[in-house]
């Protein structure tokens, strides 16, 4: 079985313990999950839209990153399939893998193999694990061997990783693209959709009509989404105060960001903290 992204999945909504073919496909909206994901692409890579970053990634190199960073497909050259594991927050983080690999992961960076040295041995991996988890054999063994093998990854490839960042040109993206990265760009600001709207040329209104249809989202609950994400990187990745954390990410009130947070987490700031930590 091939899958594609569904566009109706909930955000935030888990994918737990995968191993997977999927078929690349232009995403019309951003994928948030709190999975730490990787992927491999034996042939051609494709290009995410991370953040306002474009990220070129490329085939034959183990590639992962925190799911919770919100990504989408904005290009692909071919429609082969490629791999995608998503290994559950809370274990990653019991696997106490190398802290500078870790530290940028939880940064929001996403993180190639230097070499495609092992890039034979991956696609056997992902076909072993593609039967362990999925065809009644051993998702204990695959998880072992998922562990393994991010920690030779994590020891051996951080000093010469390729990282393909490049910022976007206006002319390469649409009216709603644009909307999107102007958000993920200035949400820890007070911005109001009247500040949108100027920024990308549009009336607030058709600005926010637009984006509803492309993104199901309002322009003022997508950017309660951004700074939500933002506290979950930092309750995780660092030692700030929740006090502080809030005033970073662009919340003005204390009151309305539990509301929020709980709302999107069903827990309390302190106990995601707990959760993950």
């Amino acid at each position: 079985m091939i899958n594609t992204f569904d566009e109706s999945r909930g955000e935030f909504k888990p994918y737990g313990l995968t191993c997977e073919l999927w078929s690349p496909s232009i995403m019309r909206k951003p994928d948030r999950h709190n999975e730490i994901e990787i992927n491999y692409f034996p042939e051609v890579g494709i290009t995410y839209l991370f953040q306002g970053s474009k990220v070129i990634v490329p085939p034959k190199k183990l590639t992962v990153f925190w799911g919770l960073i919100p990504h989408q497909i904005i290009d692909f050259k071919s429609n082969n399939p490629y791999y995608v594991c998503t290994v559950p927050f809370s274990v990653f983080l019991d696997w106490k893998l190398s802290a500078p690999f870790v530290d940028r992961l939880l940064k929001g960076e996403v993180l190639f193999e230097a070499s495609e040295d092992h890039s034979r041995y991956d696609e056997f991996l992902f076909n072993n694990w593609l039967k362990d988890i999925n065809e009644g054999g051993s998702p204990e063994v695959a998880l072992l061997e998922i562990h393994a093998r991010l920690s030779r990854m994590s020891i051996g490839n951080l000093s010469s990783e390729i990282k393909g960042h490049t910022a976007l040109q206006s002319s390469e993206i649409s009216q709603v693209e644009r909307i999107a990265i102007f958000i993920a760009q200035n949400y820890f600001d007070p911005i109001k959709v009247s500040d949108i709207g100027l920024a990308v040329g549009l009336h607030p209104d058709h600005a926010n009509s637009i984006f509803k249809k492309t993104f199901g989202s309002t322009l003022s609950e997508y950017i309660t989404e951004e700074r939500i994400s933002h506290a979950q990187r930092k309750l995780v990745a660092t030692d700030q105060s929740i006090t502080d954390i809030i005033f970073d990410c662009g919340f003005n009130s204390i009151s309305r960001f539990n509301a929020a947070f709980l709302k999107i987490n069903s827990c309390t700031p302190r106990e995601y903290r707990k959760r993950y930590r």
